[in-house]
């Protein structure tokens, strides 16, 4: 028998930080079906971002996927996790990150189905969204078409 899991924070206190991105295109990945579905097979450049509530990091993070996906050259799919919230699906989305251990936030750029780049945590925080969205830029302008 499964254990119930409930998250750390409210719903309803995430639910700004969980639009912020998909009022902007991306799609949410709340189960790990939904992960596989989405990262299994795919051959577009493809955005993924492991949303979080950490405060300094996920709070320039968002922003800078944001100011990121202005760049004309862009991914084609833009997916998402919530850390803390959607644990099975974050930890489904973070199995195809090879190579890298889990942090919050994080932001994976996958081309023909393989991860092509990664900011984990300490590439974020500390550093402001444009910063962050020159990195994601030029990764963009290196693997998108």
């Amino acid at each position: 028998m499964s254990s119930l899991h409930i998250p750390p924070y409210d719903p309803l206190l995430v639910q700004p930080m969980r639009d912020e991105l998909t009022r902007i295109g991306f799609q949410e990945l709340r189960t790990p079906d939904e992960a596989d579905a989405a990262l299994g097979a795919t051959r577009e450049t493809t955005l993924v971002v492991v949303n979080s509530v950490c405060g300094c990091a996920a709070r320039n993070a968002r922003p800078a996927a944001r100011l990121a996906l202005q760049h004309p050259k862009r991914p084609q799919r833009l997916l998402t996790a919530f850390a803390g919230q959607d644990a099975e699906a974050t930890a489904r989305v973070r199995s195809y990150f090879t190579g890298y251990p889990p942090s919050s936030p994080q932001i994976a750029l996958f081309k023909d189905g393989k991860l092509v780049f990664m900011l984990e945590r300490k590439n974020i925080e500390g550093r402001p969204a444009p910063d962050i969205a020159a990195d994601l830029t030029a990764a963009f302008e290196r693997y998108c078409e």
